[in-house]
């Protein structure tokens, strides 16, 4: 093939002398090298990265929903069990002073608990800390809740069940300056609770009937919250009043 040079030496010394009525031979040329892209090219990859961009934002937006969601789910869930379970046996579950008498797994003769292991006082309220210790009412709310089938497992079972964040949930008899059995859930990412904050009760971390600290210890007692938003941790105890 003809250099650039000698090409358009070649065209030019065809098109100079006599005409002719013969079809003159015009060699091809290369086309000059090409460095960097066309305004179109760049263009293309703009639209690209702007829909993987776009995707990525999508798909985050669904993760934060599906997880808002599951934490309504599990708030629902359990909430409900526990009031069907208080009126089917006229007796909070992990309170329940004779609860060795309802269930048969407790008196089916394998590794039988004793009735103060298995049963409450019946005092009305659910006794103990939310970060249960075994043999607790706290914690044989879990069991009894099992024991009836008001939620998946086996009644001898006093763990926690976990929520979408890998933190803990748990019951206690009031928490910060809500009065009442609540339900706990720990470890709750800012963004999270701050939606549920805010679409479900009043946005104060301090106040109404979701109420929010940054430590278990702290959601553990009566005093007030101590924080007034959502920015002074990553993650959030949050306590709902069942």
């Amino acid at each position: 093939m003809l250099s650039q040079h000698s090409c358009s030496s070649v065209i030019a010394h065809a098109h100079r002398g006599v005409r002719s009525t013969k079809v003159h031979y015009q060699p091809r040329c290369p086309k000059p090298n090409q460095t960097g892209f066309t305004f179109v090219e760049i263009m293309i990859v703009l639209v690209i990265l702007g829909l993987l961009l776009g995707g990525v934002v999508k798909i985050q937006e669904m993760l934060v929903n599906a997880k808002v969601k599951r934490t309504q789910s599990d708030n629902a869930e359990f909430s409900s069990a526990l009031l069907i379970y208080d009126d089917r046996y006229t007796q909070l579950p992990g309170d329940h002073d004779s609860a060795d008498q309802h269930f048969a797994i407790y008196t089916d003769g394998i590794n039988d608990p004793l009735p103060a292991e298995i049963n409450g006082d019946n005092s009305g309220t659910i006794d103990g800390s939310w970060i249960v210790a075994p043999n607790s009412e706290t914690a044989n709310v879990w069991k009894h809740l099992r024991a009836a089938g008001l939620i998946v497992g086996d009644g001898d079972d006093d763990s926690q069940p976990f929520n979408a964040y890998g933190g803990r949930i748990g019951v206690r008899d009031s928490s910060l300056q809500i009065l009442g059995h609540v339900l706990i859930f720990g470890s709750i990412e800012r963004k999270i609770a701050k939606i549920l904050e805010d679409k479900f009760d009043d946005g104060d971390p301090a106040t109404g009937s979701i109420q929010s600290d940054v430590t278990a210890e702290l959601v553990d007692g009566m005093g007030p919250s101590s924080i007034a938003d959502y920015f002074a941790s990553p993650r959030y105890f949050m306590a709902f009043r069942i």
